[in-house]
């Protein structure tokens, strides 16, 4: 299932599709990044929960370019959650990726669109 949310999140932490023993736990993670992304503006209106791997991305969200983010914000969420890094170097890094996404994705889920100008009323003295 290559659309799957936990297959391509397992695949991406290195672990075969088939082992199931941390489903748990990943799926756990991807929850928490899910709820992130949630209050960010991604995601349908009711809250999305993946409790398996039949929940696919298309559930999170249709738009292509906020997509490629979201997969690796809740990549990046899930092993920071599930195996964080050994060293320091390359925990600084991901959690400067993580920081980058959050705001690149919030400002694409999120667009401003500048109000209209209204001129203020003429006042009769």
């Amino acid at each position: 299932m290559p659309d799957s949310i936990l297959n391509t999140t397992k695949k991406a932490l290195g672990l075969p599709v088939e082992d199931t023993a941390f489903d748990v736990d990943i799926l756990m993670q991807i929850n928490t990044a899910v709820a992130v992304l949630t209050q960010l503006g991604v995601g349908p209106t009711t809250p999305l929960s993946v409790v398996d791997a039949d929940t696919e991305w298309e559930n999170l969200t249709t738009e292509p370019t906020v997509l490629s983010m979201v997969k690796t914000f809740i990549y990046l969420k899930t092993r920071m959650g599930f195996d964080p890094p050994g060293t320091s170097f390359l925990l600084d890094a991901m959690s400067k990726n993580l920081d980058e996404l959050t705001w690149r994705i919030e400002i694409q889920a999120n667009p401003y669109v500048p109000e209209e100008e209204t001129t203020p009323p003429e006042y009769e003295l």
